[in-house]
């Protein structure tokens, strides 16, 4: 059963023990979240309210954020996807906020990430085309200063995956 590890005092988030039922219906969630609970409780071998008080848990514990449809960017028209290498010289809050705010204004971000290294920011961008990507970047410098931006185009996604691997996280 889930069990909660409090709070590290340096403010790390809460570590969740699981139990190998836990992981089961987590990697079911993972695989297809449409599941129905009579389904799941079938897969794990158990009865539909303990499965069901299981998932409430683990939602409540943050462990399952949110369940959403993953789409197909190419059956949506948005075939070009760029992996973005920014690094900047301006390091305070300020910048920060704004940079944070222009990322979060753009739906084509569809990831982002501050990184360590010679790099401070990595985007993954999903766009239409080239001339969509540079809509973007003209709009994103005009609004935040950037040192230097490095775009990547990804010719072929080779493997995509919302899910994590619970098996070695949680044992």
């Amino acid at each position: 059963m889930t069990e909660q590890i409090p709070d590290k005092p340096d403010g790390d988030k809460t570590f969740v023990r699981l139990d190998d039922v836990d992981r089961k219906i987590l990697s079911l969630l993972q695989q297809d979240a449409s599941l129905s609970l009579d389904q799941i409780a079938d897969r794990v071998g158990a009865s539909k309210t303990p499965v069901w008080n299981r998932i409430r848990k683990l939602r409540e514990a943050g462990v399952i954020r949110r369940q959403v449809a993953i789409l197909d960017p190419e059956a949506l028209g948005l075939e070009a996807c760029f992996f973005v290498l920014i690094r900047t010289s301006e390091h305070d809050k300020e910048w920060a906020a704004r940079f944070l705010r222009a990322l979060r204004e753009r739906p084509e971000v569809v990831e982002a990430h501050r990184l360590a290294g010679d790099i401070d920011y990595i985007l993954k961008v999903q766009v239409r085309n080239a001339r969509a990507y540079d809509r973007f970047y003209q709009s994103l410098i005009g609004e935040v200063k950037i040192h230097n931006v490095t775009a990547l185009l990804s010719m072929e996604e080779i493997k995509a995956s919302s899910a994590l691997p619970i098996a070695e996280a949680s044992g």
